[in-house]
């Protein structure tokens, strides 16, 4: 079944948008500051926090996969991708509380351990809501460019988001504290924050698009209700699609460079730049006109170049730009720490950064659209949830895998927990300038390449949007 190639509304496209702020406000959170509460406020060795998260990423693997499949097929009066949203945001919010809330004086297994649960069902929690919201989004449109549309207001509202909460808590709740970021109780009202702004937008995007629910595609009649043995078919099928599995080893490379960047951050503000509560808040800056640029620009990129190769030279440019700060340091040719021309510095290479990261992210997820209509001509039916339960995992796997990197590398080069901007060793200062500077940036570049398997281009797409309406007019009944 295929929906007319008309525009989508505005306040749909909206509604869906809003949906990827509250969970944009979970993974930056997640990324941006439990890995330094537990090393460096009650800490944590880094090795035993990255082993919390890899806990955390072999139940994605299950859990992810298992959503999409259930959500595939799943039949109730409000669709197949509603009941999920709607039953998601009260655990999720009670999960991202307990993370920053061990009970005191517990052992370092105990910590570990607690760290390690919550941690787990905080991700599934999350996958509730993440994995029938994106195939919501594949569902609206069929058209190629309208796809891209609707993707650039989820991804513009990932990084509101991420504006959100990164302007509050350095402008506002850090600031408010001696050295916020080092004071436990400073966590407090940053976590009740962003509980509320998760509940407030997961909610309302799955109340506001509930009137798509008569359009969306139904289950088809053919698909057998959920199992095991059905996941592992769902999984397999996809497997089978070539484009779909250079999209992934691209997405899990670059994975590695996005986690390893996202986990340090607090890292090389702190240490690597000595930067302040306040001048860590307007780094904030390089992503406002990024993400814009990104927004603007990327439906226009695919009617220029197509998605392929606007996702190559993304990748190319988000790898070199985002290492390029540290990497300039390392050779001496960045302006003196705590300095408001450090600061500007920083924010010029964020800019380019940022921009390509979010015509990237726009053009991966308008392409997995692409590919799920491939999947519908092959086998018959749409599976949006099975394909973008991959996206789910690989965007919560850029966090875990980004814990394990920062984690592991960590205790290797002896970095010490607790520690005072200024006084760390500058051996062990240069060695964390090499693993979030030319470390980071091999990893997006070989994404790059696998990336350039993709094969999906615009007439290609038409021609399986053609035989896909010819299909549907042909199942038909005949009229008299």
């Amino acid at each position: 079944m295929t929906r007319d190639l008309v525009p989508v509304p505005m306040r749909t496209k909206l509604a869906f948008g809003i949906g990827a702020a509250g969970e944009a406000s979970t993974n930056w959170i997640f990324s941006a500051l439990t890995f330094f509460f537990y090393n460096q406020i009650l800490g944590l060795s880094g090795t035993l926090t990255a082993l919390a998260v890899t806990i955390g990423i072999v139940s994605d693997a299950i859990t992810d996969p298992l959503m999409g499949s259930i959500s595939d097929r799943f039949r109730s009066r409000w669709g197949r991708r509603h009941p999920f949203m709607f039953a998601a945001p009260l655990p999720l919010v009670l999960t991202i509380f307990g993370i920053f809330h061990p009970p005191d004086d517990l052992t370092t297994w105990q910590l570990f351990s607690w760290f390690a649960v919550f941690t787990v069902l905080m991700r599934i929690c999350s996958t509730l809501f993440a994995v029938p919201h994106l195939a919501l989004g594949a569902e609206l449109s069929d058209d190629y460019h309208e796809r891209s549309k609707i993707m650039s207001y989820n991804n513009i509202f990932t990084y509101v988001g991420v504006i959100i909460m990164h302007s509050v808590v350095w402008f506002v709740i850090f600031p408010s504290f001696d050295n916020g970021r080092m004071e436990q109780q400073a966590y407090l009202p940053v976590v009740l924050f962003c509980c509320t702004l998760v509940m407030l937008c997961i909610f309302t995007s799955a109340y506001q698009t509930r009137d798509r629910i008569p359009l969306m595609s139904p289950v088809p009649d053919d698909l057998p209700a959920f199992s095991f043995q059905a996941l592992v078919s769902d999984v397999w099928m996809a497997l089978q699609n070539r484009h779909y599995l250079y999209l992934l080893l691209g997405f899990f490379l670059l994975s590695i460079t996005i986690g390893t960047h996202e986990t340090l951050s607090l890292y090389m503000a702190t240490f690597y730049w000595e930067l302040t509560d306040y001048q860590i808040g307007w780094l904030i800056l390089s992503n406002v006109f990024g993400y814009a640029i990104g927004f603007l620009t990327a439906a226009r990129l695919h009617r220029w170049f197509d998605k392929r190769w606007t996702i190559v030279a993304t990748a190319i440019t988000l790898s070199v730009f985002w290492s390029a700060a540290v990497t300039l340091r390392l050779f001496d040719l960045a302006p003196a720490n705590t300095s408001w021309s450090l600061v500007a510095f920083i924010i010029f290479f964020g800019v380019f950064s940022s921009a390509s990261g979010s015509i990237l992210n726009i053009s991966v997820m308008s392409a997995l659209a692409d590919i799920v209509d491939v999947h519908e001509l092959k086998t018959g039916r749409r599976q949006e949830g099975i394909f973008y339960s991959a996206r789910s995992f690989f965007a919560k796997c850029t966090n875990g895998i980004g814990h394990i990197v920062a984690g592991v590398a960590l205790d290797l080069i002896e970095f010490p927990t607790k520690a005072v901007p200024g006084e760390v060793n500058p051996e062990t200062i240069y060695m964390l300038g090499i693993i979030d500077g030319p470390f980071a940036m091999v990893w997006g570049l070989l994404a790059a390449c696998c990336y350039a398997g993709y094969r999906i281009n615009r007439r290609y797409h038409e021609e399986i949007q053609r035989k896909l309406r010819e299909r549907a007019t042909s199942a038909l009944p005949a009229t008299g």
